[in-house]
């Protein structure tokens, strides 16, 4: 086995396609087949599973053996860092995981500054629920990702702190009110967005002993504004999804005010790489958690 294979077989099992990963490697689909073919020979165990209308997928093994290729790679990444850096010449590449909220507001600052300074960094982004991004941490398809944290989350750092606000058209009966507690909606419908985002909202609730009458549940802030908009129930969100608000929505403080914490999380520090360092330490230098907290929306 030497690098290319290595990167071959990770290409393989990220596009689920030997001609993909083909194109990606400058090899012909046979060339791709004949290296996999000597691999599973040489290993003894199936990889691929090879199929016409689904495509390649991974063997159990497989799966196990692609997450320590990706180790491996991440080895050799991390030697030719430390040799291009000793020489002056900062290089490398950072793989982001972020839920769509954090994508659109950290990265691209956080990426605008460090190419600044290392215009020769390359960087790669997916964008997907908070539990795509743990997955991905766990299985090295990305160096580091944003998360909201939970008991499970582990070589966190705390990066942001956003508050969390009612949103109601304008014309609902509960817009005369300039203060929302759990108990004003009781009775109203709820929307919710779920996949990681949820907890902080749904504590909320329960500190004041109420349950949310909860009619849809939604992956993503934008429809959940656009089903307010059109008159489909209320929602309680956190900050940073209600920046660019639809025409005819209202935001209302809600009391006991409440906040979302947003942490950046990687591998333990010591297998990092030095550009994955730089991102995390870019990133907190920009965006580091508030002694206390300052509102970016003003009501």
């Amino acid at each position: 086995m030497n690098k290319s294979l290595l990167q071959l077989i990770v290409a393989i099992s990220e596009t689920r396609s030997f001609t993909s990963a083909g194109e990606k490697m400058n090899m012909t689909q046979p060339a791709v087949s004949r290296a996999v073919t000597a691999l599973e020979r040489e290993l003894g165990v199936t990889l691929l599973i090879r199929d016409r209308r689904l495509g390649v997928a991974l063997t159990p093994v497989g799966e196990r053996i692609v997450r320590i290729f990706r180790e491996i790679l991440q080895g050799y990444d991390k030697v030719d860092q430390e040799i291009a850096s000793e020489k002056g010449m900062e290089t490398g590449s950072v793989r982001i995981g972020a839920f769509p909220v954090a994508a659109s507001y950290f990265v691209p600052k956080i990426i605008s500054h460090i190419k600044q300074q290392y215009p020769k960094l390359e960087f790669s982004i997916l964008e997907g629920t908070i539990a795509d991004i743990q997955e991905w941490l766990d299985n090295r398809v990305i160096d580091v990702g944003f998360v909201i944290p939970s008991d499970k989350t582990t070589h966190s750092h705390p990066l942001y702190r956003e508050g969390i606000y009612a949103v109601m058209r304008d014309d609902h009966p509960l817009s005369e009110k300039s203060i929302i507690s759990p108990e004003d909606l009781r009775e109203e419908p709820m929307l919710i967005c779920k996949a990681g985002y949820e907890p902080p909202v749904l504590q909320w609730f329960d500190s004041a002993g109420e349950e949310p009458n909860i009619k849809y549940i939604l992956y993503n802030y934008r429809t959940a504004l656009q089903m307010i908009a059109a008159g489909e129930g209320l929602a309680v969100m956190s900050e940073l999804s209600l920046l660019d608000l639809p025409s005819g929505l209202i935001l209302k403080r809600i009391s006991p005010a409440a906040y979302r914490d947003i942490h950046i999380v990687s591998g333990p520090v010591e297998d990092c790489t030095i550009a994955v360092k730089t991102f995390i330490e870019t990133a907190q230098e920009l965006f580091s958690i508030q002694a206390e907290y300052e509102p970016l929306i003003k009501l």
